[in-house]
């Protein structure tokens, strides 16, 4: 029998290939559906292409390329209270999904096969040295490779410039003193020096300690360390990192950080819950039972619609975004009723087709429309906010030629400008995907009960008490509407009419009203130490709205417009290369980086030393002009072409402070979309961040107003000074401008998410959707009819339009 099946390998022995490097090996999940190895048919991994694929989609991979020789990986699971059986072929666990479907709770049985299309005979791998030798060797060598490939998905995660952290060796065995000793949730303080600020608590005797001295004159004076040379009590936890996802954790004895996975009973046992913990304090665990409807018993709905999906690991903000796209029948039509078509015609690879990712499960969804962006492609926790418009971005990228679902959308936004010394206007549009309401405390209706909160909280604290109930800012929406809609002054205005810098205000209102409204309440904003800070509030968000009050009107009778003409072109009359820490340079340059790379990274960061310019570096070494000389626009000839040109003036009259520019380079972000967003604020360096973290960047710039304006979301392209009415949209579908879809502006909520936790980086995300007249909670895998629905505490929220019957 083992001859008879090698003669049929034969023949296919030219398509059997060995993974080469760079190679992805699809064996975790279907390109089409969420099949897998533990579903029933199993996953069949192609030896030629190494994609992935279930049951019902081998056959339409095979018909389409020939290939007829798959592996078919399954995985039998039992629900024990044993470590995962190891199962091996040459001694190595070789479906390597033990990490990637892990769990101390489950034991595994994997089992691996050849199968030869179309008439589905089948090899056992473990029987494989049973074939004859020729066909024995090459085909053992080529299943090795495949089994041993690690998971398509982990190749695309970025690499790491730190080394993995690894689990202690105390973690299992800690011992911990029954003391008595409790943390209180504030007013920590090192137990020997007074300080608070760095400190540990020894997970032993629960001691409270401060760290060591750093060089910037930071830290502790290590006091915790001594604490250890003491008692040789191993483990200590950093007080202020404690988050319901973790928390740092160092070893004396190991004399690195660490992980402990029985972190949450560690520090149980010295009364802290780290569900209630956000950065610094408590979390309230009212925010967690209230949004996720803790305590009810929910019912549970299953069906279509009604699906959820598992939680990677901190993806839940990919999760709830995608469950409210698919919950608007545009998206629905574009990505699920024409499913069989797009399977039909889909390229060979399906996995780098964007078309295809809406029917399958996150992790490849996560692994496509995260690729090339360096924080969704991370194992981070993100903002929901700022995905749904990374979304938007892919969806009218990929929609050339075709229906655009996210055309439902967009929405024109008209802002006037008024200089308030001549009185003259100027009207200009722009295109939204979103409105941001802010959240003013000022304008709190339990103003009375926030003060004395305030008063207990300080006592509390300084008497190293428990924290008093907290109270939340109850603000009315109508107060955010209003704040948003409310004159604000514009920095730097220069005024046409003046032929100088004046004072100017702005006003914004809706050109067009979208088929679906996004609106999102800005609750986090920046402390001092520009770390992301959550407004602790709760809004009255209607059920119903109406905006036509808001319609923008235009220029109106006795108005009288500003002056179409630009500001002055200023050149510094300092045009000397700049200084350059050159020792820093060579010490970047001998890290093996590109030496022009260095002088820029070294001149954007203020030669603030190089440890500054090391991270400028890996922030922007995939730029297209990474290792380009260092050019700056003092240094530019504007030649003919910039001056005759009024968008070139524009653009070069108008370049922001270089300062400016290396403070957001230095932070991370592109240098690119530094400048763009420098521009979209008028330079105010606040606003500028505020707006990157709210307009995902742009894989592919363009100098051509209109073109961004076409295809790019949250683009400001509209406000230039050059755009007038000649860029502003009738709502009867001008093809010259982007597509809108505009009608009255009245509308009905239909979803919202919710977020708990301090900070977008950290916590948890659920929706909620209405659905057949009833809401319904979507928590990671989890759908539930919801009981009560918090839309007081929701982040974003969506609501559709009204009929006009």
């Amino acid at each position: 029998m083992a001859a008879d099946l090698g003669e049929l390998l034969v023949p296919y022995m030219p398509t059997i290939r060995v993974p080469r490097t760079g190679d992805r090996v699809f064996k975790s999940e279907c390109a089409f559906s969420f099949d897998s190895p533990e579903s029933e048919g199993g996953l069949y991994v192609c030896m030629n292409t190494f994609l992935g694929f279930g049951r019902e989609h081998v056959e339409r991979h095979y018909r389409k390329t020939g290939q007829s020789v798959y592996m078919h990986l399954k995985r039998h699971v039992k629900e024990v209270r044993l470590p995962p059986a190891p199962c091996a072929l040459s001694g190595v666990d070789y479906l390597e999904l033990n990490r990637d479907f892990n769990g101390e709770d489950y034991e595994y049985e994997d089992e691996a096969k050849l199968v030869i299309f179309p008439d589905h005979f089948e090899i056992p791998l473990p029987n494989i040295e049973e074939l004859p030798a020729l066909v024995s060797e090459s085909v053992t060598i080529a299943c090795d490779a495949v089994l041993n490939a690690p998971s398509a998905y982990k190749k695309q995660e970025p690499e790491s410039w730190e080394e993995e952290i690894q689990v202690s060796r105390h973690a299992r065995s800690l011992r911990q003193l029954d003391n008595g000793v409790r943390i209180p949730p504030s007013g920590w303080k090192c137990q020997k020096c007074e300080m608070r600020e760095n400190l540990w608590l020894n997970l032993t005797d629960g001691a409270v300690l401060c760290g060591k001295w750093f060089f910037d004159g930071s830290g502790g004076n290590g006091h915790a360390l001594e604490h250890y040379r003491e008692t040789n009590y191993p483990l200590a936890v950093k007080l202020d990192t404690i988050t319901p996802d973790g928390a740092d954790i160092y070893s004396f004895e190991e004399e690195e950080a660490v992980l402990d996975p029985h972190v949450s009973e560690h520090l149980s046992h010295f009364g802290i819950d780290m569900l209630q913990m956000q950065k610094g304090r408590f979390m309230t665990q009212l925010e967690w039972e209230v949004i996720q409807e803790s305590g009810m018993k929910l019912k549970e709905v299953y069906g279509s619609g009604y699906t959820g999906i598992k939680n990677l690991g901190s993806s839940c903000y990919l999760s709830t975004v995608m469950q409210v796209l698919f919950s608007i029948p545009d998206f629905q039509r574009m990505y699920v009723g024409n499913l069989q078509r797009i399977f039909d015609y889909s390229p060979l690879d399906p996995t780098q087709d964007f078309h295809q990712q809406k029917g399958i499960s996150a992790r490849m969804l996560k692994a496509l429309v995260s690729r090339g962006h360096l924080e969704f492609s991370s194992n981070r926790q993100q903002d929901a906010h700022e995905f749904l418009l990374h979304m938007i971005n892919l969806v009218e990228r990929n929609s050339a030629g075709s229906e655009n679902p996210s055309d439902v959308f967009r929405f024109l936004v008209e802002e006037r400008v008024q200089c308030c010394q001549t009185r003259r206007v100027r009207y200009t549009q722009r295109v939204d995907y979103c409105i941001q309401l802010p959240a003013p405390f000022e304008a709190a209706s339990n103003r009375e009960e926030l003060l004395a909160y305030e008063v207990k909280r300080k006592e509390a604290e300084e008497n190293m008490r428990p924290p008093p109930e907290p109270v939340r800012a109850r603000i009315p929406f109508t107060a955010c509407l209003q704040a948003f809609t409310e004159p604000e002054n514009v920095p730097d205005f220069w005024s046409s009419a003046l032929q100088a810098k004046s004072a100017g205000v702005k006003t914004s209102r809706f050109a067009s009203f979208p088929e679906y409204l996004v609106v999102q309440i800005k609750k986090f904003t920046f402390g001092v130490d520009w770390v992301p800070k959550k407004l602790d509030v709760v809004i009255d968000v209607p059920d119903f709205l109406d905006l036509n009050r808001l319609r923008a009107t235009g220029l109106q009778a006795g108005e009288e417009e500003l002056p179409d003409l630009m500001p002055p072109i200023v050149l510094p009359e300092d045009t000397r290369a700049p200084e350059i820490d050159e020792a820093a340079v060579m010490q970047l340059a001998e890290m093996g980086f590109p030496l022009e790379a260095c002088r820029k990274a070294v001149y954007y960061t203020g030669n603030m030393g190089p440890e500054m310019a090391f991270n400028w570096i890996i922030a922007h070494m995939e730029e297209p002009d990474f290792a380009e000389p260092l050019t700056l626009p003092s240094m530019i000839d504007p030649g003919p072409s910039a001056g005759d040109s009024p968008t070139g003036a524009a653009l070069l009259g108008n370049s922001p402070p270089e300062e400016s520019i290396a403070i957001l380079t230095s932070m991370g972000f592109p240098r690119t979309h530094s400048i763009h967003a420098l521009k979209a604020t008028n330079n105010n360096l606040e606003r500028a961040l505020d707006w990157i973290f709210t307009h995902p960047e742009e894989e592919e710039e363009s100098d051509a107003l209109s073109d961004m304006a076409d295809t790019e979301p949250n683009d400001n392209a509209f406000s230039n000074a050059n755009s007038h009415s000649d860029s502003t949209l009738s709502p009867d579908g001008d093809a010259s401008g982007p597509r809108v879809k505009d009608g009255p502006g009245r509308y009905e909520l239909f979803a919202f998410i919710s977020h708990m936790g301090a900070s977008t980086m950290s916590g948890h995300y659920v929706c909620h959707i209405k659905k057949e007249g009833r809401w319904v909670i979507y928590n990671d895998h989890k759908v539930c009819l919801s009981e009560r629905p918090p839309k007081d505490l929701g982040y974003v929220y969506f609501y559709h339009r009204l009929s006009s019957s």
